[in-house]
This record gives structure tokens, sequence and C-alpha cells, in this order.
């Protein structure tokens, strides 16, 4: 992962050159938000566990590293989009925090390792800064399964001789909270219920996964979950759902730039509603036999978004949203009802001469036909790649500093949007100094 771990050695940015209009045939690989967990699941069972379809995100390197310092052998062949992952007869339990502060993901180790060992030791993580997230329903659902959860020096320590099955009502469809518990109560004695889960295609990943390796789970995809406990699991091989937030990525990009993009590898039951809205601003949207096709020929018109858990408007194309509505005809209210924090990038996408204004989780977006090229800087993953997007419908240039995060979640973003058509250039920071 040469250019992605070289974003975060040595502080790198974009140079795009607006006006390029999209054109051509992109295929999205396998899902940040779900390979991250399949690697986490693996800890459930020794042995050697074979995922395919892996994003070459920085992500997957963080995680692969943390996976080794729990005393497993991690493989990648990034030509072949592989990743073999060796797990131990016996594990080590503590994630430390210079791995987890760089990825909210890596909690998702909790579950598997209270499951395997009795035991983890999890540093309070970071990730991006979108919302407090808090780990009220990971802690709550572990101690009702019979574990005692403590913060101890930026630790969650928790301990169980045996997770016991338990019902859990989540306040809230959190993902994460849902892929901890369901993690978690794979190996515990008995029946675990959670109910209000999340529903995500990501989360049925996880589930089809962890059946194959022997688990018995009932209701993936639906809000209740059903799961016994089995004594042991094995290894399996499995591909990784596809990127449904790449792929919806791709489909705005098309529309704002009045581009052509057929996206290969992806499911567009998985973004029924995003499509739709595109196709309310005006674009063609065909589906294919392996993924979608995107046309616009025209100023796209301005279209409202409300955020919620799937199966509604995902939260991570937020930005994509607010950049189309950006340059799109007329004036959209888009509300975000996940993370507080989303609106934080506002401030950049005005720099960029976006009319945008915020209260609370509503936007009130009036589109300009053209944005103007400036520097900016990528606070998260989607923020960022919805900057690079709306500089590739400005005037002039526009410079998207800390790239890093797009890295985190799009693998070679701008060696595909070249391929695409467009003019984005990966280069080095300028070195700041001072009289």
């Amino acid at each position: 992962m040469e250019t992605a771990n070289a974003s975060l050695a040595h502080p790198q940015r974009f140079r795009v050159t607006g006006g390029a209009s999209l054109v051509g045939e992109v295929r999205v690989t396998g899902a940040k938000n779900s390979v991250l967990k399949l690697m986490a699941a693996a800890l459930l069972a020794p042995g050697v566990t074979r995922l395919s379809e892996v994003p070459d995100i920085l992500d997957v390197a963080i995680m692969s590293e943390l996976l080794r310092r729990l005393g497993c052998d991690v493989q990648r062949d990034r030509d072949a989009s592989t990743l073999t992952i060796d797990v131990p007869q016996r594990i080590e339990h503590r994630a430390d925090y210079d791995l987890v502060r760089r990825m909210r993901a890596s909690i998702a180790v909790l579950g598997p390792l209270l499951a395997r060992t009795g035991e983890a030791d999890v540093a309070l993580p970071g990730g991006d800064a979108i919302g407090s997230r808090p780990l009220d329903f990971h802690i709550a659902g572990l101690v009702k399964m019979g574990a005692t959860v403590e913060n101890e020096h930026g630790f969650i320590v928790a301990k169980v001789k045996r997770l016991t099955g338990a019902t859990i009502w989540l306040d809230f469809p959190s993902v994460g909270a849902t892929e901890n518990l369901v993690m978690a109560a794979v190996l515990a004695e008995g029946r675990t219920e959670i109910d209000n889960a999340a529903r995500e295609p990501e989360i049925v990943d996880l589930c089809v996964m962890l059946g194959r390796m022997g688990a018995k789970i009932d209701g993936a995809g639906t809000s209740t979950l059903i799961i016994e406990g089995v004594d042991s699991l094995q290894p399996v091989s499995h591909a990784t759902v596809a990127d449904r937030i790449v792929a919806g990525t791709w489909a705005m990009a098309a529309v704002m730039t009045l581009g052509d993009v057929t996206v290969h590898n992806a499911d567009p039951a998985h973004l029924e509603i995003a499509l739709d809205k595109l196709v309310t601003a005006g674009a063609t949207v065909d589906r294919i036999h392996d993924g979608f096709r995107v046309m616009m020929d025209r100023r796209p018109t301005a279209v409202d978004a409300v955020t919620l858990p799937f199966p509604g408007f995902p939260t991570d194309l937020l930005p994509m949203a607010l950049a189309l509505n950006a340059v799109a005809s007329g004036t959209a209210m888009v509300t975000e009802n996940v993370y507080e924090s989303r609106f934080s990038f506002v401030n950049e996408l005005a720099r960029l001469g976006a009319d945008i204004r915020t209260d609370g989780h509503h936007a009130v977006v009036r589109g300009r036909p053209l944005l103007s090229g400036a520097p900016v800087t990528t606070p998260d993953i989607r923020a960022g790649a919805g900057l690079v997007i709306a500089g590739l419908v400005a005037e002039g240039e526009t410079i998207v500093s800390e790239i890093h995060h797009i890295d985190r979640g799009y693998p070679k973003f701008d060696e595909q949007l070249c391929a695409l058509g467009a003019t984005v250039i990966r280069e080095a920071e300028p070195a700041v100094t001072f009289d």
C-alpha cells in the first residue's frame, strides 16, 4: 500500500484541475466498512482465514498491524486483492493506542477478543472527526452478557469467564455495536437476541462469514438477530461485499461532472435511495448485470436528502450530496441524523464558493453554476472525497490537503479519477519554514 502509507508518513495532497467530465468504467472492490470487521472476526477461529476483494486502503494496513500484535501472521497479495490471516491457538488481548487512535474500526476486536480469551484491553478509539459515536451500546451489551467492563487509563478493560446469552435492546441501530455484539455472542453460552440491530449490507456480510465459520445466526438483514452460541468456529475463505459507498461516490461524481460512468461489482439494491435521488436530479441510471451506469447531460436539479440508518440515505454519502447540491439548479435541504459533526467540513466546501447555511443537523444549499478552486483541508474520509469531486466542478485548481484520510477509504482514488478523464496529481505537501 505504497501510496496510502506514504500519505501518512509523508504528508501529501491532491492538485485537482476543474472542468473534467468523468467518462468510462470503474470496478469497486470490497467494502472498507466490512473488511475491517471480517478481519476482526478471523480472531474467533484458530487457523488460516482468507479474505478476497480486499481494498487497497490504509485502514487495512492498520488493522493488519493490529492483528499481528495480537499474535496473528497476516500476509497481503495486493495483485490478487487477497489477505491471509493465520490465527494462533493462543492470542494476545491488548490493542494499543498508537494503532487504535488512527482507526475507530479497531474497536471491532473487543467482542472477538473477549469471546476467545475472556479478556480484552482495547484503547479508546480515534478515527474521523464526525461526532462522538459513544461506545455505550457496545459496553452495555457486553455487560448484559456477563462481562465486567472498566475504563482504565484510556483503555476499555473487559473480563469474563465465559460470555452468556442475553436479550439486548439497542437504543439506536449502531453498526459498530451490532457487529461487536454479534461477534461476542457467537461463542457465548446460550441464546442472544439483539433487537433494533443495524441492517446494513456490511452486517449481513459479517453474518454470512460467521455462518460459514459455524456460527448459528438468524435474522441477518432484519432488526432482530438471534444467535445460538457454539463452542468453537472454523476458519474459512470469504469474498468481501462490494463497497456501496465508493460505488455511490462514483455515481455522484458522474452526475456532478455531467459524465457517463459505469460502475462494476456494485449492487444497486444497496444504493436504492441514493440512486433514486440522482434520477430525481435528472440523471439516467441503468442497471447492468454486475452494477449500474450513470449518465448526466445537463446541470442537476437540487434534491433534498435525509440521512438514516440502512436502508435510508447513507450518512457516508452526505458530503457528496452537499457537493452535488452546491452546483445544482435550485435550493435543497440536507439533514444529517446519524453523526452530529458530519457538517464540520462545510467551511471547506464554502472555500470553493458553495452557498451553504447550517442550523443544527440541517443544511440549506443554494446551487451555483460553478465553484471556484481554492486550497482546502480534508477532515475525514468521505468529506475528502466530496472535496476532490467538488474540485472537478470548480474553476481553476483546487489543492486538497490531508489526503491520508481519503487513502483510508478509497483505493487509488487519484488513479481511478485520471482513468475517467480527470486531472488529479498526487504531490508532497511543501515544507513549512519560519524565518
